[in-house]
């Protein structure tokens, strides 16, 4: 294997565990220059790149380096010139047999768990709740549901939380010997076992644990003979009552190309679905991750990035990393709702073109009032306070000028506008309840 091939397999198990604006902006452009003494030289783009992954991602990536590469002890990174081509630092691996240090690594090489996916840091909502129970409930009494199969769209906390229960398995029951892996690892693992004719070894490496947890089972697919080496795992761990755990993007009932027999095994268990995010919990989602990274994430900042990201929770957290370094760039200033904006407006989805008139309709039909009362000049009360987040909205969401938002609601003066949208932004600061009904307009808009 040379440096090259070394590396892109690397970014491949990247790739899986972080997002998708992360991997593009740390990772896209790095390589291997070169490797000496154990020491890998980490080509990186710019000064920038090289502190970020020194500072937030050096473990992972030694880890990953050791993992695959004997005699790995270090990783130093090197700016390297924008017009060299990563061919050009191609070199040969060399072969070291030497004894690793011990030290503390993110991943642990015995069971491949990451320590930093607990429960304690995951987040519990609508869409995962019952996942959530399930994995209470096995690590009560283990093999109540047996295997246990969660399925869902990429970047919904499947692996968080499969790894979650690994590790609580771990903490409170010494005795159990686990073992996480991905369905791309465990065939690499069984194709160099056939070529190495170490196939028996590999059965005895797997068949000695307790706990077996498998990450997108859905990557077996046209895989007979890591299929069939499986299903046979399977049928030895089951009638050994040792827990088994799959995950998938989709229901097993619908995976191309998968035999049968293995199909109707996944379907003898708790199968759960993993539904899309709702904005709640990417809210809390965006305030645990905040707080982990010790950064005072604005309510009103959560909330936009909630309501503009629709994808999964690895692009929620790759947002809020930019937003973090942005932040910590601008020094103590920090970073206002407008420069979110202006920073997200290239990874969010476009919205469909909104009027004044489905803003005004969504409005008044969560206050159940008339839609013409918002136009009209009444001053009561039960109006007052939802044309006042009507002119929130189209100035915030929509950037309409305070002039126009006045016009639009019944010709009036843009201070007033400017009072109302001040007004709403400072109760956000203090009103937990207020920003639950701006989340619920901004969904039904």
């Amino acid at each position: 294997m040379d440096s090259k091939t070394l590396w892109d397999n690397i970014l491949v198990q990247i790739e899986l565990d972080v997002s998708k604006a992360t991997y593009t902006a740390w990772f896209k452009d790095t390589y291997i220059s070169k490797i000496d003494s154990g020491t890998v030289h980490l080509a990186v783009p710019n000064t920038f790149v090289r502190e970020w992954l020194q500072n937030k991602f050096h473990k992972t990536i030694l880890q990953f380096l050791r993992d695959s590469m004997e005699g790995v002890r270090a990783v130093e990174y090197l700016i390297a010139p924008p017009n060299k081509k990563k061919e050009d630092f191609v070199t040969e691996i060399p072969t070291q047999n030497k004894e690793l240090p011990l030290n503390v690594y993110n991943i642990n090489p015995d069971d491949n768990l990451n320590p930093r996916y607990t429960f304690e840091t995951f987040v519990v909502g609508p869409f995962n709740e019952l996942a959530y129970a399930a994995s209470q409930a096995i690590m009560k009494k283990p093999v109540a549901y047996n295997p246990l199969f969660f399925y869902g769209n990429t970047g919904l906390g499947k692996t968080h939380l499969m790894q979650a229960v690994g590790n609580h398995i771990k903490q409170h029951h010494k005795d159990k010997r686990i073992f996480y892996i991905t369905s791309e690892r465990y065939t690499t693992e069984y194709i160099n076992a056939v070529q190495a004719n170490r196939v028996n070894h590999f059965k005895e490496k797997y068949r000695k644990y307790d706990v077996f947890i498998m990450d997108d089972i859905q990557f077996l697919s046209n895989k007979e003979k890591t299929q069939e080496e499986l299903f046979h795992l399977f049928n030895h761990m089951y009638d050994g009552n040792k827990q088994i755990i799959f995950s998938s993007d989709q229901h097993p009932n619908y995976l191309q190309n998968l035999e049968d027999r293995l199909k109707s095994r996944f379907m003898a268990g708790m199968i759960i679905d993993i539904s899309p995010l709702d904005t709640e919990s990417k809210i809390a989602i965006l305030q645990t991750k905040a707080k982990m990274n010790n950064f005072n994430l604005e309510p009103e900042i959560a909330y936009y990035i909630a309501s503009v990201v629709h994808g999964s929770i690895r692009e929620l957290e790759g947002t809020l990393n930019a937003v973090i370094c942005q932040s910590q760039l601008k020094g103590k200033s920090g970073i206002s709702l407008n420069e979110v904006k202006q920073l997200t407006k290239d990874s969010t989805k476009p919205q469909k073109n909104i009027s004044v008139k489905d803003v005004v309709k969504a409005v008044s039909a969560f206050y159940n009032i008339e839609e013409d009362s918002i136009y009209n000049k009444t001053r009561r009360q039960e109006v007052v306070r939802p044309r006042q987040l009507t002119m929130y909205i189209l100035r915030e969401d929509y950037n309409i000028s305070f002039p126009a938002i006045g016009q639009k609601l019944g010709n009036r003066d843009h201070t007033t506008v400017m009072h109302s949208c001040e007004k709403v932004k400072n109760e956000l600061k203090t009103n937990p309840e207020l920003i639950n009904e701006i989340n619920q307009i901004r969904s039904l808009i």
